[in-house]
């Protein structure tokens, strides 16, 4: 029992009124609109970055694509014993096989009920040097004479471009010595005749650099292959010391000026512009050590030099992913292990290093990623010669000269010809699906040897 009086619920005379809960005040309205806002910058900032890159990449593919097509002229041709001794016995030898190639051409045009004119020069300007390509292949097979061969000659780049819309008619002139309009009606019967076709250009994929008389040739393989050997010399020595420096720095070494010092320092150098690599490479690699110290494996245009210099500028991208990575494991996980007896190699070795290998596997790739895309320190180092040729050895493929894919695409997109952009633009669509293989399997890898704790 009590006798207190139960409280009046009517509101006292004079007293402020408290507002309502289910009432919406003028400073959340203001706060929620200022909410709303954000969200639709948000979304606005998100659909720009969505529609410049849907932009970038339409550029990059409808400039890049054709590179990866090329026209050829389909021909049965069958080179008798005869022929074969008679154009080995007279002076021009090649004039001697694109003769019996413009007549098998002839032969093969009639049956398909079309009479065309043309000479050896139309023929040399629509398809290049015919007769030099049937005598390296019958030279090269000999059983193939008397067999009947299928031959897919590429035409000129000018045709080529022709059907790829680079020109039209009107632009070639009446003074043009390497197209003219009767050509261009051949080539144009070619194609009515199925005698002329698309198709995939393996030469672009496999080939290797040409010279300014040749652009349609031109191919991106040796450059590849530059660059396989460049990222196996990146992964070798950068991955295990980065890794290694790392460990030390983030589990066994002592707190002072000195690791303060090298710290500071390897997040500096992660900033550094690749092309001070470059220049650095240049000095110590290539005249120091090849020039000062006679070091033949040291020579300007070498993958072994490209790969020094990219293996310096990726290992601080490396160790600084790898110390992330080992910051993010649980402390916890470290006293568990010293708890019950591991030593501080082991517990780090045995439980912190296995947790934390998917962030290194991330950082090594992307660090991988970023130095294959690299030109600036490759330009200074002599990797943007001029390489018509494979390795022929696989420690050649160190050691010898040759290019690299990022330098191949500034060589072509430094070059007058239309045909060499375009080509240019199809290695920018190689480059980037390197790149995105990288990445793929980076996160692959992420979440194959993610943890959970």
């Amino acid at each position: 029992m009590t006798d207190a009086a139960p409280a009046d619920p009517r509101p006292v005379q004079g007293a402020p009124s408290r507002p309502s809960l289910l009432a919406t005040s003028d400073r959340m309205k203001r706060r929620n609109a200022a909410e709303a806002r954000f969200r639709a910058y948000g979304l606005i900032a998100i659909s720009t970055a969505g529609a410049l890159l849907v932009v970038l990449l339409w550029n990059i593919l409808s400039a890049g694509l054709p590179a990866f097509q090329r026209t050829v002229v389909t021909v049965d041709f069958t080179l008798t014993e005869d022929q074969f001794d008679a154009a080995e016995s007279v002076l021009f030898k090649t004039r001697e096989y694109e003769t019996y190639f413009i007549a098998a051409l002839s032969d093969q045009l009639r049956d398909r009920g079309l009479d065309l004119e043309f000479d050896s020069a139309s023929v040399e300007r629509l398809l290049g040097k015919v007769g030099a390509t049937l005598r390296s292949h019958y030279r090269d097979n000999p059983d193939a004479i008397g067999q009947p061969v299928r031959f897919e000659l590429p035409t000129s780049s000018r045709v080529e471009r022709y059907f790829k819309g680079g020109f039209a008619r009107a632009d070639i002139g009446d003074t043009n010595r390497f197209i003219t309009a009767a050509d261009l009606d051949l080539a144009d019967a070619l194609k009515q005749a199925g005698v002329l076709r698309t198709a995939f250009n393996w030469t672009f994929v496999t080939g290797v650099d040409t010279g300014s008389d040749n652009p349609g040739g031109a191919g991106i393989g040796a450059s590849v292959v530059g660059s396989f050997f460049m990222m196996l010399v990146v992964l070798v020595l950068s991955l295990p010391i980065g890794v290694a420096a790392s460990i030390y720095l983030e589990e066994f070494a002592p707190q002072n000026r000195f690791t303060d010092f090298i710290e500071v320092n390897i997040s500096n150098l992660a900033a550094v512009p690749s092309i001070v690599f470059g220049i650095l490479g240049l000095a110590v690699f290539i005249q120091f050590g090849g020039g000062q110290l006679e070091i033949q494996a040291l020579k300007a245009s070498a993958p072994l030099v490209g790969g020094l210099v990219l293996s310096l500028m990726t290992l601080p991208t490396i160790i600084i992913a790898t110390r992330a990575a080992l910051k993010s494991v649980p402390p916890s996980i470290r006293e568990a292990a010293l708890g019950v007896g591991a030593s501080k190699m082991q517990a780090v070795f045995h439980h912190v290093l296995p947790l934390a290998m998917p962030g290194i596997l991330t950082g090594a790739i992307i660090g991988l990623a970023q130095a294959l895309g690299e030109t600036a320190p490759l330009l200074l180092i002599g990797m943007v010669g001029f390489i018509a040729r494979y390795p022929e050895t696989f420690m050649g493929g160190f050691e010898g000269p040759n290019s690299a894919l990022p330098a191949q695409i500034y060589n072509w997109a430094s070059r007058s010809d239309a045909t060499f952009i375009e080509k240019a633009w199809g290695g920018i669509i190689v480059l980037l699906l390197f790149m995105l293989t990288m990445n793929l399997i980076a996160i692959i890898l992420r979440r194959r040897f993610e943890r959970r704790w």
